[in-house]
């Protein structure tokens, strides 16, 4: 298999050239007249985006349907061919909202089932939003009076979230596109995995245009590597450049706040084809993940949060990430970015931060944001588009569930615009 795109070259060439090709080609070189070009980039300035973070307590509060989205978390993003928006969520509830206040009093919408038991919670769904902008349907498993994940849950137990998406050819050249999704696939844990413990990344092909999921597939397995801290799971971010689609993952250690990036490539059509997979080590890209080092190795105030986005922005790479090195609860609190002129770096950061804002609850203190996600489909007026989800996340031994269930605002994405600005290297 090629380690990079075919491309041809004349028989006779000026060296000059020859030598600017040569150059080209090297790992972690930028095509001719992009280099030189390449610049810091950080947040700059924000405002709140009040139409997509409306759209989606909208949709949430609407009770035509007991079995679609009131809330979720995960928020990844992909534009169908068709103009369309396919939104991935994990953990997702699947219920009824009823008016304030709540049994205990709260003047808060307030989620329950149909029959007033407990809200229905599935590890993953999907919400397709129209062209205008409206969202319109949720995409789910199981049957109609028992609705299940979209992507269902691995046999033996465990749960599968989704994260970055892509519509790619279904192999490469072909003309059909299909949508592949990557996930999380995790096995059930406890203690400092109480979220499951890390199995590996998985790519889930849906057909166009009807997103029907028609099969998944494991393409980096880490159960071999002993120590869950120190498995890799892809998804992160994917950003397409160059004929590769670029798959940035991080580790999961339970004794850190923060967790190392690394990036693996694939080329364009082949993202559920495990041996196409390719992983940067430090200076080279290699077949076997095991091999793969980080980009962005965590430490001090540097690091990267279980979830981060990277997107292009002009000649460079942006990364955006949950502020892991601020004191105490900052860190669930604060967005920061970092930069690079390829992706597997030298990243530089972190450098600037924003702290979006909290739905007002009885214990803001508690109030956490997480998952700052770019949705670069909206990119508009030099501004992009930033998601992130929000919890209550208590003191020890208080569950998180009569919280979340007893105020909508708190499982639901918000939206923010953000500027970028140049930044020092």
């Amino acid at each position: 298999m090629p380690e990079a795109p075919m491309f041809r070259t004349a028989v006779v060439a000026a060296l000059p050239l020859a030598c600017a090709v040569l150059l080209w080609a090297l790992p972690g070189a930028a095509p001719p007249g992009r280099a030189a070009d390449c610049r810091g980039r950080r947040i700059a300035s924000w405002s709140a985006d009040s139409r997509h973070t409306a759209e989606f307590a909208r949709y949430g509060d609407d009770n035509t349907r007991v079995d679609d989205w009131t809330g979720g978390d995960g928020t990844h993003s992909v534009r169908l061919p068709d103009g369309r928006m396919l939104w991935l969520f994990s953990d997702t509830f699947l219920d009824r909202i009823q008016p304030p206040p709540t049994p205990q009093g709260e003047r808060h919408r307030w989620r329950t089932a149909d029959a007033g038991g407990a809200p229905l919670l599935r590890h993953n769904s999907a919400v397709v939003m129209s062209r205008p902008g409206r969202l319109e349907g949720t995409l789910t498993g199981g049957t109609e009076t028992a609705p299940g994940p979209f992507f269902p849950d691995p046999p033996g137990g465990g749960l599968r979230w989704p994260v970055r998406a892509s519509v790619e050819p279904r192999t490469p050249g072909a003309h059909e596109k299909v949508v592949r999704v990557l996930l999380w696939n995790r096995a059930p844990g406890t203690g400092p995995w109480i979220f499951g413990l890390p199995r590996g990344t998985e790519v889930a092909t849906l057909s166009l245009p009807g997103l029907r999921l028609e099969g998944i597939t494991e393409t980096v397995g880490q159960t071999s590597v002993a120590d869950p801290g120190r498995r890799v799971l892809y998804g992160a971010a994917a950003v397409r450049d160059g004929g590769w689609t670029y798959v940035f993952g991080g580790d999961d250690p339970p004794s850190s706040p923060a967790s190392s990036a690394y990036v693996a490539r694939v080329p364009g059509g082949r993202l559920a084809d495990r041996r196409s997979w390719r992983f940067w080590d430090g200076a080279r890209w290699q077949r076997q993940a095991g091999r793969a080092g980080p980009v962005l190795r965590a430490g001090g105030r540097r690091g990267v949060g279980s979830a981060f986005s990277v997107v292009r922005d002009g000649p460079a790479w942006l990364l955006f990430t949950m502020d892991t090195g601020g004191g105490g609860a900052v860190g669930m609190r604060a967005v920061t970015t970092y930069w690079s002129c390829s992706p597997h770096g030298p990243w530089h950061g972190p450098d600037g931060r924003l702290i979006p804002p909290r739905p007002p609850a009885a214990d803001p203190q508690y109030v956490a944001v997480y998952n700052p996600q770019l949705h670069p489909e909206f990119t508009a007026n030099g501004e992009f588009l930033l998601s992130y989800d929000v919890n209550w996340l208590g003191p020890p031994g208080v569950p998180p569930d009569a919280r979340l269930n007893g105020n909508v605002e708190l499982y639901r994405p918000r939206f923010l615009r953000v500027r970028t600005g140049s930044a020092g290297r």
